[in-house]
């Protein structure tokens, strides 16, 4: 191996720096670009991992609302959020 090709630790630093900011910009692109603002009943019940029947109680109490078209309920991500935080009344 040659002088010229050994990697030093400033090497090894600057290529973590540099693959950190790449990582970053990705997940900032991919949380921006390809995040949903309305979810249907079956990816919210996926992400809360409930049943049917708890999704139809959180709606019927009110704890988390919801909009109807045609016979599809869509959940505003916000929303849903929000409950997870506990901020929902």
């Amino acid at each position: 191996m040659q002088a010229s090709e050994l990697i030093t630790k400033e090497d090894l630093k600057e290529f973590k720096s540099e693959l950190l900011t790449a990582i970053e910009k990705l997940v900032q692109l991919n949380g921006q670009g390809q995040s949903k603002k309305w979810l249907k009943s079956n990816e919210v019940r996926k992400l809360l991992k409930i049943s049917p029947g708890t999704l139809q109680n959180l709606r019927i109490n009110g704890t988390l609302s919801y909009t109807r078209i045609g016979s599809i309920m869509y959940y505003k991500l916000e929303d849903i959020n929000k409950l997870l935080e506990g901020g929902m009344q």
